[in-house]
């Protein structure tokens, strides 16, 4: 049936309430028809009210507008939009879709949502997923963004569902796996110390964009509706229920001190390429908002996932930037990593620009100028950009720091310049750039790859769940599974593993740098050899919470790492940049013997005495990656005592203590340091300065 309408305005853009009703816009250039939807139950099989628009009235310039007096927030909608179907011009246009509004706020996908159906040739009213007409001006509260300083972040990298979907959790089977679940456990995420929680996409994504059978979409890579909270997450299944309940998890996040970054993925959509469904842009506005070669008639998959969006189109950069503000404004988002971040940098024909102005808007805004903006600077074309990516102020997640950490503690050789170079902030990347110190993210693990457990447990991937034989995922690991594959009972090897784990914790929480640790390192989760365990909802990808208790060792030693590293930050005084810092920060090489480093291609040993001039911190580091023990000669002054704070090789707690706590070495000449062990050793007097 009909629905009385009027005119409407073109901005703003998406489905906002005004006095006595709501009005909506959409951007479509090429229509020529456009019917508004109007939906009573997210299960409905047929619209209850339609409106047609008429260019006449409701459309201005390239949108196409209506005010519907009587709606309020909660009404669901969708859009039919028809034009001409031409993919040599990128068009295609397909009014037998049912389409998501690009600017929805919120979204039902309903018991019967069939991707399926919105591939297929046919009508999908009867499944298709439903926007959601939000109220903006609704207040909550909330301290607001902490905006903490970058010298005082740790970040914690996690699942939203996988963090409290196990039943060991301990919460109530409703709330498992959502926003409200990791409520509950928040007070675990201040015992642990870390100062910001990175979230992995809760963007509305597609759950069906997965291999199908058993395997599902686990990590929510596949994005359908940027403004829309992902309502799988949500313990409350009304249509308004998971806006509410994220923004109570980032209340309590903030109340506890933590910041909130999303992981943001602006380089495709669920929508994929040909074989792929109509969903929302690909039938509004296919040649804006996807990069289409017109000429071969493909989609560009820059991103390995089917498309590539259009990010600096003009119509695509605006939804971008409004996107991250609305996050910022009305959510109260601390910071965002964007995910294959170098795709921003390609215009429209997938050519890499010198200075991409999606980049530049997002880094000059002034309403995300406080927001921590963090770039995955590579994608999966090949482009590469960590060191050299556009923009001051932008982080990066480094990957070359974890290739050479990894590479060094599992003894590969010809790697030690580059392992210290990782350590020290990585100036041959960032030294002449006059970044700050803090540019490089530096990890160890990841959402994507192995765990930490995994990386010193096997030598190749065992991705033999995701059913495709074991060919997905990366094969280029560099693990070592310290002489056995997968789990073991033999003593020596599993004392040997749990060392190498906290080298690299150790490594992570020194060096210069923003450390991010992934969830569950911390008591080594294990995903039993799967290093891509997207498509895993279930025990491989969650955290057990048995292993808190069963590994209280890894997890003391990680809290006593993060809480030393946190204590220093405190008491440095930050530089303007890593050179600045590098420069005044004195710091001398060592090998077995002072003043003697090994820079050779064999060299398996390192250490470093580092004097802070402003703070007067002294602190000497050592780390032996060889199979043998190496007796390190320790530097010597008149005024010098060493106490020891950090050696591996020893059973907790005596592997890390607090500096008031730190032991005294009996030989001050020197330190025999077991093999595959970290040393870190602080100077008597500066112990309580």
């Amino acid at each position: 049936m009909s629905y009385h309408s009027e005119n409407g305005r073109s901005f703003p853009l998406g489905a906002q309430i005004v006095s006595g009703g709501v009005n909506f816009s959409l951007f479509s250039r090429d229509a020529t028809f456009v019917e508004l939807l109007l939906f009573d139950d997210a299960n409905d099989k047929k619209a209850e009210r339609v409106v047609r628009l008429d260019p006449s009235v409701n459309r201005t310039g390239n949108y196409w507008h209506t005010f519907v007096p009587g709606l309020e927030a909660g009404q669901l909608y969708g859009y039919r939009v028809n034009g001409p179907y031409d993919p040599h011009r990128g068009l295609l246009f397909n009014p037998q879709k049912v389409l998501l509004d690009p600017y929805a706020r919120a979204v039902v996908t309903g018991s019967n949502y069939s991707r399926e159906a919105a591939t297929r040739e046919g009508d999908n009213v009867a499944q298709c997923m439903k926007s959601v007409v939000v109220d903006q001006r609704a207040q909550w509260q909330d301290l607001g963004p902490i905006n903490r300083n970058l010298e005082e972040i740790v970040i914690y990298e996690m699942h939203v569902k996988g963090f409290t979907a196990h039943p060991s959790s301990g919460v109530s089977e409703e709330k498992r796996g959502t926003y409200a679940g990791v409520i509950e456990k928040i007070p675990y995420l201040q015992e642990l110390g870390v100062t910001a929680v990175e979230l992995l996409p809760i963007q509305q994504f597609d759950p069906q964009d997965s291999p199908g059978g058993n395997l599902t979409n686990y990590w929510g890579y596949s994005p359908i509706s940027f403004f829309a909270v992902h309502q799988g997450y949500s313990s409350d299944k009304t249509p308004l229920g998971a806006i509410q309940e994220f923004r109570n998890m980032v209340r309590a996040l903030h109340q506890a001190g933590i910041e909130v970054y999303l992981d943001v993925v602006f380089n495709h959509t669920a929508e994929g390429g040909w074989g792929g469904p109509t969903l929302s842009y690909k039938g509004i506005q296919n040649n804006t908002y996807y990069i289409f070669d017109q000429a071969s008639l493909e989609f560009a998959n820059y991103s390995g996932c089917g498309n590539t969006f259009n990010a600096n189109n003009s119509v695509a950069r605006r939804m971008i930037r409004d996107n991250l503000k609305y996050w910022a404004q009305e959510m109260h988002i601390d910071g965002f990593r964007f995910d294959l971040a170098s795709i921003l940098t390609r215009d429209s024909f997938g050519n890499v620009l010198s200075d991409p102005p999606v980049l530049w808007s997002i880094e000059s805004d002034p309403v995300l100028a406080g927001t921590k903006i963090i770039a995955e600077a590579w994608d999966a074309a090949g482009l590469y950009q960590v060191g050299h990516f556009v923009g001051g102020r932008w982080q990066e997640w480094n990957g070359r720091f974890r290739d050479h950490v990894r590479r060094f503690i599992k003894g590969d050789s010809g790697v030690i310049s580059d392992f210290a170079d990782s350590v020290i902030g990585s100036p041959r990347l960032y030294y002449e750039q006059r970044a700050t110190p803090h540019r490089s993210v530096n990890f160890v693990t990841a959402h994507d790859g192995f765990t930490l457990n995994d990386l010193v447990s096997y030598n190749d991937k065992h991705n033999e769940a995701n059913e495709e034989s074991n060919r997905d995922g990366e094969n280029t690991n560099l693990s070592w599974n310290c002489g056995v594959e997968g789990p073991t009972g033999l003593p020596g090897v599993n004392r040997l593993r749990r060392r190498q784990m906290k080298n690299f914790i150790s490594i992570l929480m020194i060096s210069m740098g923003t450390p991010m640790l992934s969830m569950g390192d911390e008591v080594c989760r294990t995903q039993c050899g799967n290093n891509n365990a997207y498509c895993q909802d279930n025990a491989i990808s969650w955290f057990d919470w048995e292993l808190v208790k069963k590994n209280q060792d890894m997890f003391r030693f990680t809290q006593k790492l993060i809480y030393w590293r946190r204590k220093r930050s405190t008491r440095k005084v930050t530089q303007p940049t890593l050179a600045d810092m590098l420069d005044k920060t004195k710091i001398q090489w060592h090998g077995a013997k002072p003043f003697a480093p090994d820079w050779s291609d064999h060299s398996h040993a390192i250490a470093a005495s580092i004097l802070e001039p402003k703070t007067g911190d002294l602190m000497y580091v050592a780390v032996n990656a060889h199979h043998e023990d190496i007796l390190f000669e320790l530097p010597q002054s008149e005024s010098t005592r060493w106490y020891r704070v950090i050696d591996t090789s020893l059973p907790g707690p005596e592997d890390v203590v607090d500096l008031e706590d730190a032991v005294k070495l009996e030989d001050q000449t020197g330190y025999l340091l077991t093999a595959r062990s970290m040393l870190v050793l602080i100077a008597y007097d500066r112990v309580n300065p």
